[in-house]
């Protein structure tokens, strides 16, 4: 089995994707199940998890709404404000969608590195445990100290950093990175996605580029809680999908057949709970 555990759809109408500007020229139109299913077709990919793209409600309902009518997207992560009143309420009723299977605030565009400390966000965070859902965090490697306070906080939480936490590999730098992502991996039960790490990297990029901070993540998570996923279309802005797959197969070209088998998609199964088996 194959899953791609990290992927987006959009459609610019709907007028909530505030980052997405024509300056990305690349990536600036619509994105719909359509234009995703040739790549699964010729990967032989199993199925997907839609990740939110805006920070909205409307955006996470709309994702559902897809999910609905598109077989291959077996979860959606989805968006909640949790400094609202009322977000435990809204968190327990889109829970009760089955495909919704995890929350994302956007934490790598809020301005306070803080944020996800806060004590009024206490109410979100159980009611997100509650809901027997997954906590995709997307933050930067400034935000992994607070990450791992947030995680000691709520050790039943299940936990998924996006993107290896998007280390800094156009400037080379590694080891302050690679310091917090092995207390994580050390003190947590946090899985780590691979995935979106040929936008962090310089538009040249090449497979030494980005093979320190792989084997990092598989020496410290391990192949047990790694999870691939190729971060379309988003990564269109570095690569194509076609060379993200070919790069990861040769990034895990060491591993045995069955702990690939496990970061290409038998981890998400146990991340999110997909296909109706428990989550770890």
């Amino acid at each position: 089995m194959r899953i791609d555990a990290h992927q987006h759809f959009w459609d610019l109408a709907r007028g909530d994707y505030h980052w997405l500007t024509p300056e990305l020229e690349t990536i600036y139109r619509n994105f719909l199940p359509g234009d995703l299913t040739p790549h699964l077709d010729r990967h032989a990919i199993d199925g997907t998890v839609l990740v939110q793209a805006a920070p909205t409600v409307a955006e996470t309902r709309f994702m559902l709404s897809i999910a609905d009518d598109s077989p291959e997207v077996l979860g959606v992560v989805g968006w909640v404000d949790f400094e609202s009143a009322d977000a435990p309420g809204t968190i327990a009723e889109l829970a009760e969608h089955p495909s919704l299977v995890g929350l994302r605030p956007m934490i790598q565009d809020i301005e306070d590195d803080d944020w996800m400390l806060r004590d009024d966000l206490g109410p979100a965070f159980k009611a997100l445990i509650a809901g027997g859902l997954t906590f995709d965090a997307l933050t930067l490697p400034h935000h992994l100290d607070n990450l791992k306070t947030l995680l000691d906080r709520y050790p039943e939480m299940r936990v998924v950093i996006d993107h290896g936490s998007k280390p800094l590999i156009r400037d080379g730098h590694i080891d302050a990175w690679a310091a917090d992502m092995s207390d994580l991996a050390k003190d947590s039960n946090a899985f780590c996605k691979l995935s979106g790490l040929v936008t962090e990297a310089h538009e040249d990029w090449s497979l030494p580029h980005l093979q320190p901070y792989v084997d990092h993540l598989l020496s410290t998570f391990g192949p047990d809680r790694l999870i691939w996923g190729s971060d379309w279309p988003v990564c269109l802005l570095a690569s194509s999908y076609e060379r993200w797959v070919e790069t990861t197969d040769r990034l895990l070209d060491g591993l045995s057949p069955d702990d690939r088998s496990k970061v290409l998609g038998l981890n998400a199964l146990k991340a999110y709970g997909l296909g109706g088996g428990p989550a770890a």
